[in-house]
């Protein structure tokens, strides 16, 4: 179109947002109920309370919580267990991972009231009273930590990691799928990538990983 071309209509800016002004009152003609929010629905009603039976650590716990309510919450919001962390609460940086039935997951990307019966282990499970645990010993050994918000969340996930590869699951680094992977640093650092260490521990964590599993100290 010319924009010099004489069309008989002045269309200016002024115009344009008088028109769309005017069609969106036309809109609401017939509509009331929409006109300033009248009808609106009112906020969402919270779900009812839900008691949810839980094994922590070895321990039955009662919960009635918000079925809402993730795992992470609950652990650290209802039953105090705050060694699990809140780190991105998307699931990305791996602080809040736990051991549900001895498999890693990222407990804030599930709902607590769908773990009802579950084996859950935290950080404060994984000791023996005083005596560590041979990962967090080893962790502490090899200096696999710096400001330690992660630590719980990778020592979780190495607790895991060497059970999956006792038992023969391969990872995106293995080479031959049909064979059981030997435990490289490069299998280790794949199989860690999903917990971040913003202090870039991640030489000592996996000097830590391999310690304890060459030296069977599973």
């Amino acid at each position: 179109m010319n924009p010099n071309k004489d069309t008989g209509l002045d269309v200016t800016r002024r115009t344009v947002l008088e028109a769309g002004t005017a069609a969106a009152a036309l809109c609401f003609i017939g509509h009331p109920q929409l006109a300033l929010g009248a009808g609106l629905p009112d906020a969402e009603t919270p779900p009812a309370p839900m008691t949810v039976g839980l094994r922590i650590n070895g321990r039955p716990r009662a919960l009635t919580v918000d079925p809402r309510t993730t795992l992470l919450d609950a652990l650290r919001e209802h039953l105090a267990l705050t060694g699990t962390k809140k780190g991105c609460d998307q699931g990305q940086c791996g602080a809040c991972t736990v051991l549900v039935n001895g498999q890693r997951i990222n407990s804030c990307l599930t709902l607590a009231v769908m773990h009802a019966d579950d084996e859950i282990t935290t950080i404060e499970g994984l000791a023996n009273g005083d005596d560590l645990h041979p990962m967090q010993a080893a962790f502490v050994r090899h200096d696999g930590l710096q400001c330690g918000y992660c630590t719980p969340g990778q020592i979780c996930s190495a607790v895991a990691l060497l059970a999956e590869h006792k038992a023969g699951w391969p990872s995106y680094a293995t080479a031959d799928v049909t064979t059981a992977p030997a435990l490289t640093d490069a299998e280790i650092s794949e199989r860690m990538s999903g917990n971040i260490c913003r202090c870039s521990a991640y030489p000592n964590i996996v000097a830590a990983i391999r310690d304890v599993n060459e030296g069977d100290r599973t």
